[in-house]
């Protein structure tokens, strides 16, 4: 990694704090369970599998905060680069424009500059995983019937985040010297979210011949 590269992460350049898991807890183990499998350097492709025994729900709460928490980190290391005046619309080249659509102010898709998109995006994700109604921290919570889909919608957005860097931003992280991490990142995702069916594959089509390449 290079020394750049080095001072950004050192920096936690996240827009936001982290959301952590609780030592002690359940989601806390499956995280570290997770880590482990992916420090010991375990194939990608084995390493999101669902462990033997453990809850699906759980294992995916567990990857949609890490991949918010990494997604963010991310992003916020171009986020100097990606502005109203570079960005004025969130795409991801000439096919693909993204718009935005909440519960509150933006109840049409609206189009945004892609640091406005990516801010309300993080906020709406941290709002997500911090209600208990839909993320519950306490061992023997359920989880409400709409989790997956909560979970689905999160994680098809941050799939955007990688559009966008990658289509727009690739030389700042090539600069960066922050390729392989990326890269790593964007791997780890890909075969998660395909392992279990959580993105649309209309959602992934800006990045098919990347991803054909990079994953096999």
């Amino acid at each position: 990694m290079s020394l750049a590269l080095k001072q950004v992460f050192n920096k936690d350049r996240t827009f936001r704090p982290k959301r952590k898991f609780e030592p002690g807890t359940q989601r806390f183990e499956l995280h570290k369970k997770a880590q482990a499998s992916l420090n010991a350097g375990l194939d990608l492709k084995q390493a999101v599998q669902l462990p033997h025994g453990e809850d699906l729900n759980d294992w995916v709460a567990v990857h949609v905060v890490d991949f918010f928490n990494r997604i963010n980190l991310i992003y916020g290391t171009i986020s100097d680069s990606c502005t109203d005046q570079t960005c004025p619309v969130m795409s991801g080249g000439p096919k693909y424009e993204y718009r935005w659509q909440d519960e509150h102010k933006y109840k049409r898709p609206t189009a945004l500059s892609a640091p406005k998109y990516m801010s309300l995006l993080m906020d709406w994700i941290e709002v997500q995983i911090n209600n208990e109604n839909i993320f519950p921290t306490n061992v023997g919570t359920p989880f409400p019937k709409t989790f997956m889909q909560v979970a689905k919608k999160i994680l098809s957005r941050l799939f955007r985040v990688f559009v966008h860097v990658y289509i727009h931003h690739f030389d700042r992280v090539s600069q960066m010297g922050a390729e392989a991490h990326v890269n790593t990142c964007y791997k780890h995702f890909y075969y998660f979210v395909t392992e279990f069916n959580l993105t649309d594959h209309k959602e992934l089509e800006p990045l098919k011949e990347m991803t054909s390449r990079m994953c096999h």
